[in-house]
């Protein structure tokens, strides 16, 4: 069963590649909370099925990008790039598209948390095992309040544009 508009995201651990230390944060993959990420946030979420593949380096990342400041104006705290990779995939595809921290790129490299939302499709098949399916979702201090599901092998809803508009 899959998570809908309503719902509470489950709790979960993503990991982010950090390019430059901090004081919470060290160099290299640190792991988050989702719990405390989206507490008293609004978040913008979009799903890949993998970094580096076509649609995703070619369509759905740059369109977030290049629409990350009108979102953000309308209130969203953080947009995030979420696929089954590893936090060092996600880091070097979110160097790669010149991401410079306009979008958190969540690793959930086991697709638990992905599982959690009953998001995920297994592309075993294709060589590819257990992903994310494509979506877009707009969390509100830890509520669903939009999801854009595609179809397999479509990106007609989930796109930045179709977010946007729904932010009102």
């Amino acid at each position: 069963m899959s998570i809908k508009v309503g719902d509470r995201v489950p709790e979960g651990t993503l990991t982010e590649f950090i390019e430059t230390a901090t004081d919470t944060c060290a160099v290299g993959p640190n792991s988050f909370q989702v719990a405390d990420l989206v507490k008293g946030r609004k978040i913008a979420v979009f799903a890949v099925p993998g970094a580096f593949t076509p649609t995703c380096s070619a369509k759905h990342l740059p369109g977030f990008l290049e629409l990350a400041d009108q979102i953000r104006a309308k209130g969203v705290d953080e947009i995030w790039c979420l696929a089954v990779n590893d936090a060092f995939v996600m880091g070097a595809w979110g160097r790669d598209q010149g991401v410079q921290g306009r979008i958190r790129m969540m690793a959930d490299g086991s697709a638990a948390w992905t599982c959690a939302l009953g998001l995920e499709m297994d592309l075993t098949a294709r060589g590819m095992g257990v992903r994310s399916q494509r979506y877009s979702a707009l969390i509100d201090d830890g509520v669903v309040t939009q999801l854009n599901l595609e179809a397999p092998g479509q990106f007609q809803v989930s796109d930045a544009q179709t977010l946007l508009s729904q932010l009102g």
